[in-house]
């Protein structure tokens, strides 16, 4: 699955930033599939638009899984990329995610603190309940939003971005998210993604230091429009 110039959803855009709403499907920066990666897309997309001769400078802030979609940040200049990135290390950017689960937790909210080490064979990551050789600290914040017809929606709020974190935290308390094969679901989405989209983010503009919030759209489907739909 590959993003186009014509269909890529710019949230916000100055001259340090660029941020974009990702498809499932997706891949932020390239990998060894060869698949044309979000970020040869945003460049090409600043490229025409600016008239840019040469080369474009684009650094690619933090990632989302292929089958996520949701909010992806892009510095327009080194100067953006570097405080962005020390911004990152110390937590001052706050990402919400949206994830739709079948099992309700037993919780309605819950802080989980777990001990996250992954294994590039599976490219998978697996929880342990106390510190463990290999394993970084994982910590978020979720809560029950919404009860739709089979399946609950969660808002997310992470402290630490770890391999797969949300996906492996929530199965491991027996909420795996939906279409996720990889984490325990039962079955794949159509569109081979999950349901799980990073809807929020907040952070101080690192250039001109003003508030800046972005809410990104919810891909269109079903179970998405319900999250959406008020309750009767």
């Amino acid at each position: 699955m590959r993003s186009s110039k014509e269909n890529l959803l710019v949230l916000y855009e100055d001259n340090h930033l660029i941020i974009v709403n990702k498809k499932v499907g997706d891949i932020v920066q390239g990998d060894k599939t060869g698949d044309k990666p979000l970020s040869d897309v945003v460049k090409e997309y600043i490229k025409d638009k600016y008239n840019k001769p040469g080369k474009v400078f684009l650094g690619v802030v933090h990632r989302l899984d292929r089958p996520t979609s949701g909010i992806v940040i892009f510095a327009k200049t080194s100067k953006a990329l570097e405080r962005l990135n020390k911004m990152l290390r110390e937590k001052t950017i706050a990402k919400t995610y949206w994830a739709i689960v079948k099992n309700k937790p037993i919780k309605e909210s819950e802080t989980l603190v777990q001990y996250l080490k992954k294994n590039p064979k599976n490219n998978k990551s697996t929880a342990y309940p106390k510190e463990t050789e290999g394993a970084k600290k994982a910590v978020l914040h979720y809560k029950v939003i919404k009860e739709l017809n089979t399946h609950y929606l969660l808002e997310i709020d992470l402290e630490t971005g770890r391999h797969h974190q949300i996906r492996c935290q929530l199965a491991n308390i027996g909420c795996p998210i939906k279409g996720d094969l990889k984490y325990g679901f039962d079955r794949s989405n159509k569109n081979g993604g999950i349901h799980l989209h990073a809807r929020k983010i907040e952070f101080l503009h690192p250039v001109s230091k003003e508030n800046i919030k972005i809410d990104a759209p919810l891909p269109t489907d079903p179970v998405w429009d319900a999250c959406t739909t008020p309750s009767s």
